[in-house]
């Protein structure tokens, strides 16, 4: 984070493979972290907070990653490191890494093996769109402001960030669908289960960001408030996303 301040700085007019490097290396270290757990608890680890808050970052760096290999998008490591550096410290907070009882996850479905990391890679996403998003806005900056400095930066065109932030919303919006009906159709659930805080702020999510498709596809907004729409929208799921879920009885049942 602190080396994409400097690229930041320099008007992203270099072609430069060391932030690239640094966030590939932080990538594989949070990978061998991941899959170290995993092994250790014999399943996926998404069953509490920091679990599921690292897998949302881990799925964010390999969309950035594997993006970034295409030239024009080498510098979108340096607007997603900030939001992973900050919400990963933030994963770090105590009391978020819950411990299992007897070594059990939270759920007992089988079907919980792909409902949760299906909507988490949704998640995951979102955030892309909204690095997009703001790698959108920078460009758009510099083409009012500065046009000496988008003439010579190594961004892609608005257009074609435009597009990204398109892509990569249908992507999230299809795995959070799908997830959601997993969910819905196949996890063990009460008649609490519509009334949830979880269950309701999973549609309310699904509802915010069709209607931002539909206002894109349908209506034509574009340009600064599409983007705007997706980097707000993100921010919303990042910040109520440990609520909900601390609210949420299904995601926390009772002790036996």
């Amino acid at each position: 984070m602190l080396y994409s301040t400097f690229l930041w700085r320099r008007g992203f007019q270099r072609d430069n493979w060391i932030n690239f490097g640094l966030l590939a290396a932080a990538f594989v270290l949070h990978t061998f972290a991941m899959a170290k757990r995993g092994f250790t608890l014999h399943h996926c680890p998404v069953n509490n907070l920091y679990e599921a808050t690292t897998f949302v970052l881990w799925t964010i760096a390999a969309g950035s990653l594997a993006l970034a290999l295409l030239p024009k998008l080498r510098f979108l490591g340096v607007f997603t490191s900030p939001l992973l550096f900050c919400v990963g410290l933030f994963a770090l907070w105590p009391g978020l890494d819950a411990e299992y009882i007897d070594n059990i996850p939270n759920f007992s479905s089988d079907w919980f093996k792909l409902h949760v990391p299906v909507i988490l890679l949704g998640y995951g996403a979102f955030g892309l769109s909204a690095t997009a998003g703001s790698m959108f806005l920078t460009q758009e900056r510099n083409l009012k402001f500065h046009r000496a400095r988008a003439l010579f930066a190594i961004l892609p065109p608005i257009q074609r960030l435009e597009k990204i932030i398109t892509y990569t919303l249908v992507i999230g919006l299809a795995l959070l669908t799908a997830g959601v009906g997993i969910g819905a159709a196949f996890v063990e659930k009460d008649a609490t289960f519509w009334g949830d805080s979880k269950t309701i702020w999973s549609f309310l999510v699904w509802t915010m960001y069709c209607g931002l498709l539909v206002s894109h596809l349908k209506f034509d907004q574009r340009g600064r408030r599409y983007a705007w729409s997706a980097i707000v929208a993100f921010g919303f799921v990042i910040l109520t996303f440990w609520g909900t879920n601390l609210l949420s009885g299904i995601h926390n049942p009772p002790i036996p």
